[in-house]
């Protein structure tokens, strides 16, 4: 009898430990293991700079996409910092509007708000190296982002690679319902990217 009580409190206690390393671990794996059957998880870049709390590693949902573009870097760039002019040519964007710029343009720390994939997007530039890397944070319904763009030059012209991490349950249901969306919406804006940066 004794060993019985014993053998069910040690179960117990070893259930109650489970359940706290479990928990413990879930604040930490949570985005790698739902990233599991995501093509794009493996391809991610070494390259990308990720504030903290923003890594693929945080990802509910994540998205790698790359494009090489033939025309220069300075090219690209220009038509990636005129987020105004997005919607004329990027169909996945509307309502863009820049909250603090005097030139229309992104620059460090410059506000916008815009709508995309559906979502009305509170965004803030937080890495802006002219020519190389622009990265912004989003906040929307349920959704708290980080999209970052890296162009790199080659002899052929600017490869651009676009990372975006999604956290939140806003991020996870979009995962769910459509686990390609945003990696299919990003393919279409470096597509389009380059259409405009090659003419």
């Amino acid at each position: 009898m004794r060993s019985n009580m014993r053998i069910a409190t040690l179960a117990q206690a070893w259930l109650v430990m489970g359940v706290l390393i479990a928990g413990m671990m879930r604040g930490t794996a949570f985005g790698q293991t739902s990233q599991v059957n995501n093509p794009d998880w493996p391809l991610r870049s070494s390259e990308i700079h990720w504030p903290a709390g923003h890594t693929p590693a945080d990802a509910d949902l994540f998205a790698h996409n790359q494009l090489l573009i033939h025309a220069s870097c300075s090219n690209v760039w220009q038509h990636l910092v005129q987020a105004q002019t997005w919607p004329e040519w990027y169909p996945n964007s509307r309502n863009v509007k820049l909250l603090n710029s005097p030139d229309g343009r992104l620059h460090q720390n410059t506000q916008f708000s815009w709508d995309t994939f559906g979502v009305h997007i509170e965004s803030r530039v937080h890495e802006f190296a002219p020519g190389s890397r622009i990265g912004w944070f989003g906040q929307g319904t349920g959704m708290d982002a980080y999209h970052t763009f890296l162009l790199l030059k080659e002899p052929e012209g600017c490869r651009v690679v676009t990372e975006e991490v999604v956290r939140g349950p806003g991020a996870a249901e979009f995962r769910k319902k459509d686990p390609n969306a945003m990696h299919r919406g990003h393919d279409l804006w470096l597509s389009v990217l380059k259409q405009v940066s090659e003419k």
